[in-house]
């Protein structure tokens, strides 16, 4: 998996709170770890905790801390939480210099559709695995 992305750097960080899932985790902390800014996991950490996933306080004692038990938290939801796809495609309803071309409309439908249908497996697959799997994993 690419090192720099924030599915990476969340599904890494996320791994690492479960094993201590009360502890506040500062974004320094976690940048340093990760290899990344702090602005960055603040950014991401953001996007989780606006799914409810992670909870977080800002100033001099603040933190990241788990918004529920490790083991309830799959890589869907903080695939899904993240609002990143791992295709890119363009919105249906965009248009482009060449929408009047009946081929590249049909093309353009059929291979969003393929690869809607290969997302939707994705994310499927993803929510078979927690967090606390990884972290037990990890451990092994």
């Amino acid at each position: 998996m690419k090192r720099n992305s924030r599915l990476s750097l969340a599904l890494h960080a996320l791994s690492h709170m479960a094993s201590e899932p009360d502890r506040v985790w500062t974004s320094a902390e976690i940048a340093l770890h990760a290899g990344t800014n702090a602005v960055v996991v603040r950014r991401v950490f953001g996007k989780l905790g606006k799914a409810g996933l992670l909870t977080g306080k800002k100033g001099h004692a603040g933190g990241w801390r788990l918004a529920v038990q490790p083991a309830s938290i799959t890589l869907a939801d903080i695939y899904v939480a993240l609002e990143e796809s791992v295709f890119l495609t363009t919105d249906a309803d965009e248009k482009t210099d060449h929408s009047q071309c009946s081929v590249e409309s049909a093309l353009h439908a059929k291979v969003s559709g393929v690869l809607s249908d290969i997302e939707g497996v994705l994310i499927q697959r993803l929510g078979e695995t927690s967090i606390m799997e990884i972290k037990a994993d990890a451990s092994s």
